[in-house]
């Protein structure tokens, strides 16, 4: 499609990313391979950063790199700063719909993480986990990295390729960030302690690890799945039959990425790992089920109450408008470990887990609404119940119904969170402040996914039951991504 981001060309990071590296960053690999039904091309950076690669070294078998402070010893203060701009940058890239965003989110965070864990003595790496991710170049034992820095470059590194299609006022914002947090953060960047070798090697270091990350990025398909058709890949064409999706009112417009649920997943082996539950027989009897769930969202429509109607619009979470439902929860997450002081450790740990978790739910939400291809609810009313009828709060999105995507990706989002914060933390989302719509207070994150659910249903674009099917589903996500290995044995 027209606008989409180019997301697998970095924009100018090879530039900064120096090629003859210091011995801190002549690194060796860490990992093990996974199997798979995935194709990963076997190769590094380029034919210079394979010289400055040493010896690999099994997953599991590595050692964190002494450091004087460990990850945890610092802020993750510079993860809000960094999350806040990937947010923003979300919301005003062309091309950043829900599934696209999630993809750049998990990546963001995934180098985040991979970059700190060696100063994380009690955690390991997740090369040798996810799908075909065998190897991820590893610190050496024998030189001091300091994480801050080294965060900051792999944060500042993969933004840039991430969002490589940003404006140039919104690249010159990255470029500001990753210069200034030596100021923003003084603490964390000491002068007395930061000398510029250390400072140098961290940074090589971080740039390293992006730079061979995106490398397997680019391998996941979801470079191949947006835009116009690529090898000869033919156009897609929806089923056509009773019950199948066909373009909606207003726009008509053409699916939307039915090519997303092909993509390799992070920690489901597949899509199937997790599959949405099938949906009630298409029919059109007033006695069946699925006459009544169209019946309850008509119902709603017709009388929704000022409060669905603020649900509706609170949880809508348009792209353009917005960061997408996935930058929602990611707001939610970066705003509690701002406001409970949370160290980079945990707030690297806490975004890989989340991110991984709702780039696997669009995936698998994706695979489920082009495999059942069900139609809309405005479909089905206007053909069997109201002729006239259309959902008056917004737009019907461009691709099939069930199950309801924001209910797999914020049902993986609240499992998530539950684990990391507890089951019943209270929390309040200032996600919309700044739209005049918040804050919204919340008793768990269960009861947050919940309500974001059934603004699907309020809004009259999904059915009851495409709500309940994706719920189920991103419930499984959530375990499968907690059921990562993250901390040793």
């Amino acid at each position: 499609m027209k606008g989409q981001p180019a997301m697998d060309r970095p924009d100018g990071a090879s530039s900064r990313t120096p090629l003859a590296l210091p011995r801190s960053a002549t690194t060796p690999t860490r990992g093990a391979p996974r199997s798979g039904r995935y194709r990963i091309a076997r190769r590094w950076l380029a034919t210079a950063l394979l010289a400055t690669m040493a010896v690999g070294a099994p997953a599991g078998a590595q050692t964190a790199a002494p450091t004087d402070r460990p990850a945890s010893a610092y802020s993750g203060a510079l993860v809000s700063d960094w999350f806040t701009l990937a947010l923003q940058l979300t919301q005003q890239t062309p091309g950043f719909s829900p599934p696209v965003a999630a993809r750049a989110l998990a990546y963001l965070s995934l180098a985040l993480y991979e970059s700190v864990v060696p100063g994380m003595p009690d955690h390991r790496s997740l090369a040798g986990q996810l799908n075909e991710l065998s190897s991820l170049p590893w610190a050496q034992p024998d030189e001091v990295l300091h994480w801050p820095t080294v965060a900051n470059a792999a944060l500042a590194t993969m933004t840039r390729m991430m969002y490589s299609n940003a404006s140039a006022e919104n690249k010159a914002r990255i470029d500001l960030l990753e210069r200034n947090m030596v100021l923003q953060h003084a603490q964390d960047f000491d002068p007395a302690t930061l000398t510029p070798e250390i400072r140098n090697r961290s940074d090589s270091f971080g740039r390293l690890m992006a730079m061979a990350l995106m490398t397997w990025a680019r391998t996941d398909g979801g470079h191949e799945a947006w835009g116009p058709p690529r090898r000869g890949i033919p156009s897609y064409v929806p089923p056509s039959g009773e019950g199948q999706w066909s373009p909606t009112p207003p726009s008509y417009a053409a699916a939307l990425l039915p090519r997303w649920g092909l993509n390799r997943p992070f920690a489901l082996s597949s899509p199937q790992d997790c599959p949405a539950p099938p949906p009630p027989a298409y029919d059109e009897s007033k006695n069946s089920a699925f006459y009544q769930d169209a019946q309850e969202v008509y119902r709603i429509s017709k009388a929704a109450t000022q409060e669905q109607r603020q649900v509706a619009l609170y949880w809508a979470d348009d792209p353009g408008k917005t960061p997408t439902p996935a930058g929602h929860w990611t707001f939610i997450a970066s705003d509690l470990l701002r406001l409970r002081k949370a160290n980079l450790a945990d707030a690297a740990r806490t975004m890989a887990q989340l991110n991984l978790a709702m780039a696997d739910a669009f995936i698998a939400a994706w695979s489920a609404k082009y495999q059942y291809s069900l139609l809309r609810p405005v479909t089905y009313v206007q053909l069997v119940i109201d002729s006239n009828w259309v959902p008056t709060m917004m737009d019907t999105p461009p691709f099939p119904e069930y199950p309801s995507a924001h209910s797999v990706q914020s049902s993986a989002a609240a499992g998530v969170l539950e684990s990391v914060f507890g089951a019943t933390t209270r929390f309040t989302d200032n996600t919309h402040n700044d739209r005049g719509w918040g804050p919204r207070d919340f008793p768990s994150f269960r009861a947050a996914a919940d309500e974001a659910s059934r603004s699907r249903l309020y809004a009259g674009i999904h059915f009851g039951f495409g709500v309940r099917g994706g719920q189920a589903q991103g419930r499984c996500v959530a375990q499968k991504a907690l059921a990562l290995q993250m901390r040793k044995p």
